[in-house]
């Protein structure tokens, strides 16, 4: 914290105005100049060693009220002056800066240890290191985004993916590109197909016991090496963690420079994972043979490709409108009813924020992506036709489970198109009216008339409610395990 000195009524200002030490010591350093005295020579004449005055001079030391009258005196100045409030010259404000600076977290976390700013030290030199300083604020504070900011990238980013149909061509180029480069047939992508991924790449794949436990693999760019967790959970996929890593050295992705940037990187790494996991070309002569049949299923898909059901719903999205001309919209909803994860070009209406944001809203619980919580058979697939304010849609949703609990991962499409799915026959029914208050978000008349003023939750706040998200490049990992981690492993 910057020590202050208050200004004493002496000085004819008001009672509560603070000036900083460092203010007042670069300004006696000024008027000293422009009268052409040493510091030796103003030592003398206040009676004081050098030394002293060099520490006043450079804001170290507080000056007591005596000492600064007595400079003033050996100035030919007020005390009035020493404390005005007019700005300094460029150089003393520079070095001002340059000093608040060094003694604030951007200079400490960078390790730069401070230090002395000398008439020696060029002006260019000083403009340069403030708009360095100034520029890693700036980045720091677009790296520590509010969930506003989050909320508002999400939402610029599924406006893209809605103007593109969830279908980015250069990634699936990318993806064929790999692909015929190990010789891959087409089909399932075997964990071995994955390991030649690798090799073509440069690395080679490093399965240990201590991988950092805020990443999910770590690449030794240096040394060409790919850590992976050697604790991979019964339900956890071998290949993903592989080929999401991998995802980020073919796209070429660089250290990102904002929140916006880390969520379009990390939505490129997983349409690219899921191109290699679900070959285009065969995955939409598979579809297309499903839809002249009129059997799409999500299930039918997973199986053919021995990916876990959400994959296999996220390439649906991908594949459907481009190829088979079906508009689709995909949930991912949590078991308290939060949507985590949201797509639709088909009109459908979630509900949003006012930002316009998706994730982060409680889904209707008629919806079938709520509804299939309450269904006792998690074996076969649950399908319902949803009757909304824009029409009638279908859906097949099933429930997983992961370390954050359960989610249901729900696939659908309009009424229109339902003619192309297994499980159209189905006899579930819903009716969703969320843009009214009264649908679900609203309790019953007769509860609410019983319980409103006797029920007092205690509510279990979200950490990211109030909270910034985490900072850094990538936002939650300890850079300092992971460099610690690397070191520890790498060739020696």
């Amino acid at each position: 914290m910057t020590t202050v000195v208050r200004v004493p009524e002496e000085a004819d200002l008001p009672d509560d105005e603070e000036v900083d030490p460092l203010t007042i010591g670069r300004r006696i350093r000024q008027l000293r100049a422009e009268r052409g005295m040493t510091l030796d020579d103003l030592a003398a004449a206040v009676q004081r060693a050098p030394s002293q005055l060099s520490m006043i001079e450079n804001g170290r030391r507080e000056a007591k009220l005596s000492m600064l009258q007595a400079i003033a005196r050996a100035l030919g100045t007020s005390l009035d002056a020493l404390l005005a409030s007019e700005p300094l010259n460029e150089r003393a404000t520079m070095e001002i800066a340059l000093e608040r600076a060094m003694r604030g977290q951007t200079f400490q976390s960078l390790g730069i240890a401070p230090f002395r700013v000398g008439k020696s030290v060029p002006d260019e030199v000083l403009r340069s290191l403030l708009a360095l300083q100034g520029e890693i604020d700036r980045l720091r504070d677009e790296r520590s985004a509010t969930p506003e900011e989050a909320r508002r990238a999400n939402v610029a980013l599924r406006r893209l993916m809605r103007t593109q149909d969830n279908y980015f061509p250069d990634l699936e180029k990318s993806a064929r590109d790999i692909l015929a480069a190990v010789g891959h047939p087409g089909g399932p992508l075997t964990q071995r197909t994955a390991s030649d991924i690798a090799g073509h790449l440069g690395f080679t794949l490093h399965y240990v016991p201590d991988l950092p436990q805020t990443t999910r693999s770590v690449a030794d760019i240096r040394n060409g090496r790919l850590y992976l967790s050697s604790r991979v959970t019964a339900k956890g996929d071998p290949r993903t963690a592989v080929l999401q890593a991998l995802s980020s050295r073919i796209l070429g992705h660089s250290e990102p420079t904002s929140y916006a940037e880390f969520l379009r990187q990390r939505v490129e790494t997983n349409y690219l994972t899921g191109a290699l996991m679900i070959p285009e070309e065969s995955a939409v002569t598979f579809l297309s043979d499903a839809k002249d049949a009129r059997a799409i299923s999500i299930e039918d898909l997973r199986d053919a490709y021995s990916v876990s059901y959400e994959t296999a719903a996220h390439r649906f999205t991908n594949l459907s409108t481009v190829h088979l001309g079906i508009p689709v919209h995909f949930l991912k909803v949590h078991e308290s009813g939060t949507i985590t994860k949201a797509y639709e070009n088909d009109d459908v209406n979630f509900p949003t924020d006012q930002l316009g944001s998706i994730e982060g809203q409680l889904c209707c619980r008629r919806w079938t992506s709520r509804v299939v919580f309450d269904v006792d058979d998690r074996f076969n697939p649950y399908y319902q036709y949803t009757d909304t304010g824009n029409g009638t849609y279908w859906c097949t949703a099933r429930v997983e489970n992961s370390s954050e609990g359960a989610h249901s991962v729900s696939v659908g499409v309009r009424f229109d198109d339902t003619k192309w799915f297994l499980g159209r026959d189905t006899p579930n029914r819903g009716v969703s009216k969320h843009s009214v208050e009264v649908c679900c978000r609203r309790a019953p008349q007769e509860l609410e008339s019983a319980w409103r003023d006797y029920a007092w939750p205690n509510v279990r706040t979200p950490r990211t409610l109030l909270a910034t998200l985490p900072t850094g490049a990538f936002p939650g990992v300890d850079t300092t395990e992971v460099y610690e981690f690397l070191d520890a492993h790498a060739p020696r």
